[in-house]
């Protein structure tokens, strides 16, 4: 019984064993690559669960993000708007207050108590200005045509000759404080006579 020295590695390991891979150290191997797979893909499958999760979750808070913005901006284009209106109504309440005082203002400068140069006319002036700075315009003038929108028929005259309704005398001028009508002007109207 003769040793085959030939396939004898040195170190006493069969070198056949090797090739067949039959290495006890390398089943095990084999088995932990194996066991870490299975854990590498858990938890691949657990991160890919909290991403998925967290990409609904993302998605949620710029949707909760976007309805936010767009009701805030609607709460700051409202609040402008009601500004706005409150400042008018002030402005108006304001000036509506006035409006006797222009009438009686007015009706003297008709019956010639407004001499120029008087303190009573500067007073007047001063007042005028400063309903013209807030804004206050007047309208209706004899001659103009009549709207009922804007103007107020106190007394209808019929007239030989008129083809359409005019305004022939103002009883009381109409005012305006911006696009807000704050009192129509009360008018006689020529009428067509039939």
């Amino acid at each position: 019984m003769a040793k085959d020295f030939e396939n004898e590695v040195p170190g006493g390991e069969d070198p056949e064993a090797n090739a067949s891979g039959s290495d006890p150290q390398e089943g095990a191997e084999a088995d932990e690559l194996t066991v870490d797979d299975i854990l590498g893909a858990e938890q691949n499958a657990d991160a890919a669960a909290e991403d998925a999760v967290l990409a609904d979750l993302e998605s949620a808070l710029l949707t909760d993000l976007k309805r936010l913005q767009a009701e805030y901006a609607n709460y700051r284009r409202r609040t402008e708007e009601q500004r706005e209106v409150e400042i008018e109504r002030a402005q108006g309440a304001v000036a509506k207050g006035l409006l006797p005082v222009l009438d009686d203002l007015d009706r003297a400068e008709k019956h010639g108590d407004l001499e120029a140069g008087s303190a009573f006319a500067a007073i007047a002036e001063k007042l005028r200005g400063v309903a013209e700075r807030i804004g206050l315009t007047t309208y209706g003038e004899a001659g103009e045509a009549f709207d009922p929108q804007q103007h107020e028929a106190i007394f209808q005259v019929p007239t030989p000759g008129a083809t359409e309704q005019t305004i022939i005398e103002v009883v009381e001028i109409g005012y305006r404080l911006g696009s807000v009508e704050l009192r129509p002007a009360k008018v006689v109207v020529a009428v067509p006579a039939e």
